[in-house]
């Protein structure tokens, strides 16, 4: 097997990136950045446990949920969800965390890496309110790192195009997925449950 195990290998295969990629990480956010947070809806947060073990989890809501609160603090506010707090748990123990933002209908994504703590400050997440309510918890980063990604990723999946979507009667509703792998609900008590949920309890 042709594994690569070192850093001088990892580097010697893809060689030196460009000039203009390292420039544009930048250890805060600049108008641009911020423009593009106040656009997006949704993005991706990356966190590791204390034994190195990865999760990312999916957060959304309207455009600029996320609150930036200075070039260097992001405010990511919680809303409903599982309970199984992996994001929370994992900063705990780990601080470091990435997220993902996207636009749909723009190619290109911005990425933030920083430090993340836990926040249940009233008066700050106020600023976070949605729907008549505020979120009871949310987490505050720190920036370290912010830079645009390019659209080659989204060109190839075509993501945005409405095209290539995947006409959702094609594929098996969540609650029969859910009762499949559980065996502890049937599908049609599952899928009611999750009707409810995404109507009544996103707030």
């Amino acid at each position: 097997m042709n594994e690569i195990s070192s850093p001088e290998a990892l580097r010697a295969h893809f060689g030196e990136p460009s000039a203009m990629v390292v420039a544009k990480a930048l250890p805060k956010l600049d108008p641009h950045c911020r423009a593009f947070i106040a656009l997006s809806p949704f993005l991706v947060l990356a966190t590791t446990d204390g034994d190195g073990n990865v999760d990312a989890s999916p957060r959304g809501d309207a455009p600029g949920f996320v609150q930036v609160l200075d070039d260097s603090t992001l405010l990511l506010p919680d809303r409903i969800g599982n309970r199984r707090i992996d994001s929370f748990r994992n900063i705990l123990a780990h601080p470091g965390v990435g997220l993902l933002f996207m636009v749909p209908g723009i190619g290109e994504t911005v990425r933030v890496n920083g430090t993340a703590t836990i926040t249940t400050d009233v008066a700050l997440l106020a600023r976070a309110e949605a729907q008549g309510k505020v979120p009871g918890i949310g987490m505050l980063i720190a920036v370290r790192e912010a830079f645009f990604h390019c659209g080659k990723a989204m060109i190839r999946s075509k993501l945005w195009d409405p095209a290539v979507q995947v006409e959702r009667k094609t594929f098996p509703t969540l609650g029969r997925i859910v009762a499949d792998q559980t065996k502890l609900t049937s599908a049609e008590e599952a899928d009611r449950n999750i009707e409810t949920a995404y109507r009544d309890r996103l707030y």
